[in-house]
């Protein structure tokens, strides 16, 4: 086992997954992020974006490789470390809103503070302003069914960002959005990780993010790949060759 570089909060080194009916998901993954950088994910469906993010996470552990955050081996934990690791240090946002329905806007996005033991006053506060920031404050009272999908969606976003998460991992969380909501979003991922040295791991197919993101990377059938763009050149049957895939 070969320790992680001392600057990167996130590491992953040959990461192997394969689903219960046999299909591999990831087939020896590897990456590094430092602090407060942003890592975009890019690829087609099924490339294995979701699984590299939960893997990474701790949510399902890599069938083989490591993963490390901030040099403590998670590869090595058992469930109740892991479950711990999320609740402290890392944020998730999901492609879809999933909110407490009992719960207004502000309270849905205090809960998972106030379930680290933070009082609900100081949980209220950090939710609040988070709400703010995504132009969604004046909904704070607000109960789910009163909410537009979008409007849900950021409250999702506030419910990670108000933890002040280590890392947050976001899968797709601009699916629900307009155009418009998605740019919103996304700068304002963009800014927190920048102003609170929060580290962003982004899976995305909206090609807005990687211009904002610090690194970039693709999966196709659960493996890295890069794209080079070459000059259109005909061959000597009139094909014409365009770009490689590796």
């Amino acid at each position: 086992m070969v320790a992680p570089p001392d600057n990167d909060v996130l590491w992953a080194r040959s990461l192997h997954f394969t689903h219960d009916d046999g299909s591999p998901a990831l087939a020896g993954v590897s990456l590094g992020v430092r602090e407060g950088e942003i890592l975009t994910v890019g690829g087609p469906r099924g490339s294995g974006k979701t699984t590299l993010l939960r893997c990474l996470s701790g949510l399902a552990p890599a069938q083989r490789g490591e993963v490390w955050f901030n040099s403590v081996p998670v590869h090595t934990m058992g469930a109740t470390a892991r479950e711990r690791l999320r609740r402290d240090r890392f944020g998730w946002i999901d492609p879809a809103p999933v909110l407490v329905p009992e719960l207004n806007a502000w309270e849905n996005a205090a809960l998972p503070v106030m379930l680290r033991g933070t009082s609900r006053r100081r949980a209220k506060t950090a939710a609040l302003e988070w709400l703010e920031r995504l132009d969604i404050g004046e909904a704070a009272r607000k109960r789910p069914h009163q909410l537009t999908q979008s409007e849900r969606q950021r409250v999702c976003v506030a419910r990670a960002l108000a933890l002040a998460p280590t890392v947050l991992f976001a899968d797709e969380p601009t699916a629900p959005l307009h155009r418009a909501d998605r740019a919103h979003v996304l700068r304002t991922l963009t800014t927190a990780a920048r102003s609170h040295g929060i580290t962003v791991v982004l899976a995305t197919h909206d090609t807005d993010a990687a211009a904002l993101a610090d690194h970039t990377m693709t999966l196709l059938d659960g493996r890295r790949v890069n794209t080079v763009h070459l000059p259109p050149v005909t061959d000597t049957e009139g094909r014409a060759a365009c770009s490689l895939s590796v």
